[in-house]
């Protein structure tokens, strides 16, 4: 059978998308034997920076031979991408396999496609018993199916910023409910706080965790970092300093996700040597985080210039693409496509100094806004126009010499965008 056939039947198992509720997948764990209570576990929450902490700890883990499972979502190309054992993606038959016995297990029950999906990894992870467990939370975390865990070898918080606003009510709309969401039910083990936006978010998160038994390892507290001009990292924690080679990451944000990523696995003290670290931080691989796309078939369309890929979708994230790009002496082009739940207006309004915004559509996205609106929303900015694919996008753009285009505003459009390259 194949395995569209079997998401799109999984879908069909709950009336919503998102439903938050540990009863339903707590249930279809206990029918599969609580896999999830025999496992070791790092779990990640926050807004931004999940994806980029992981691949870090992955890389680091990697490079000193011990071996790893780990589920993130979303995925950016194909769900098999969530699904990763022994370090490897699980392949379409083994997936599909996967989900027909917990489907069989479930038995028609009401439970999530999310639920459902977390509730297969924890299965087929208790066959690698031995493996750490990296898992990335979902939607906020206090009621996510990935919070179902009794012990935990680390929590690690990346930065915290307003995101799906909507599936708050209107008076809890803030930076203070969704650090709570995050942070208030993190299980007793090692706590590691990522550098945060703002000194209100930090002491919002110290708040939130301060009756938590764990250790808490706070970045500037505990551990710091340096980038030198020359292109050095000097880190430092309470284990020593480090002087370490860049990360193969873009954007200094991404290098204080490397900076905790180092904080977890040194206060593990799982035998990682220093020079794992060294060259495990330079292995890191990452998609649709300020990827440079170098070939193929879009990349053609404007040989002579740099063209980026950047998945952020929220006014967190705009922020930290927006320092990069300031960064480089160049005139800059966005290409935009974006969700109908975003703020269009106050993710756009981070960006300074940019050439042209051409909006479009993102394709096989029903809850997507079309290009045409999100071009009438943002029409207070100068040179914002709309076309419906990204190839006229780029035909459009008719950048100078050493300009450079940078696709942005979704992770779903950063998945179309590498499925069509």
């Amino acid at each position: 059978m194949k395995l569209q056939t079997i998401l799109n039947r999984l879908q069909k198992l709950h009336p919503k998308e998102i439903d938050l509720s540990l009863d339903r997948v707590k249930n279809l764990c206990k029918k599969l034997g609580n896999p999830q209570n025999k496992l070791k576990y790092i779990s990640v929450v926050g807004t931004n920076g999940k994806y980029s902490t992981i691949q870090a700890v992955r890389s680091i883990l990697k490079t000193a031979n011990i071996d790893c499972n780990i589920y993130t979502s979303p995925h950016i190309q194909k769900i098999n991408e969530r699904f990763i054992f022994n370090d490897e993606e699980i392949s379409d038959d083994n997936l599909s396999k996967l989900l027909i016995e917990v489907e069989n297990v479930n038995n028609g029950e009401q439970i999530t496609y999310f639920e459902i999906l977390t509730a297969a990894y924890f299965y087929h992870s208790s066959k690698f018993k031995d493996n750490i467990n990296i898992i990335e939370s979902g939607l906020f975390h206090r009621f996510d199916a990935t919070n179902i865990i009794d012990t935990n070898l680390s929590s690690i918080v990346t930065s915290i910023g307003l995101d799906h606003l909507d599936w708050l009510p209107k008076n809890e709309q803030n930076i203070e409910k969704i650090v709570y969401e995050k942070t208030s039910s993190l299980v007793n083990s090692t706590i590691v706080v990522s550098k945060q936006s703002s000194d209100e978010t930090l002491n919002l998160i110290k708040k939130s965790i301060i009756n938590n038994q764990s250790k808490k390892i706070i970045y500037k507290d505990d551990f710091n970092y340096l980038l030198n001009e020359n292109g050095f990292i000097y880190y430092e924690d309470e284990y020593g300093g480090l002087k370490l080679p860049k990360p193969n990451l873009l954007g200094n944000f991404q290098i204080d996700n490397c900076a905790t990523a180092i904080a977890t696995v040194r206060n593990l003290k799982l035998g990682v040597k220093d020079e794992n670290i060294k060259e495990g931080i330079t292995k890191i691989k990452s998609i649709a985080r300020l990827q440079e796309i170098k070939s193929g078939k879009l990349k053609n369309i404007c040989k002579n210039n740099r063209l980026y890929l950047d998945g952020s979708h929220n006014p967190l994230g705009a922020r930290a693409l927006n320092e990069y790009l300031n960064t480089l002496d160049c005139k800059k082009h966005l290409i935009l496509g974006m969700m109908s739940n975003k703020d269009h207006e106050e993710y756009l309004s981070n960006f300074i100094n940019i050439s042209s915004i051409t909006t479009i559509d993102i394709p096989n996205q029903p809850n997507a806004i079309k290009g045409k609106d999100l071009k009438e929303k943002l029409n207070k900015y100068p040179n914002v126009s709309y076309k419906k694919s990204i190839e006229e996008a780029l035909d459009s753009i008719n950048p100078g010499k050493d300009d450079l285009i940078m696709i942005t505003g979704s992770l779903y459009l950063a998945g179309e965008i590498l499925n069509l390259n």
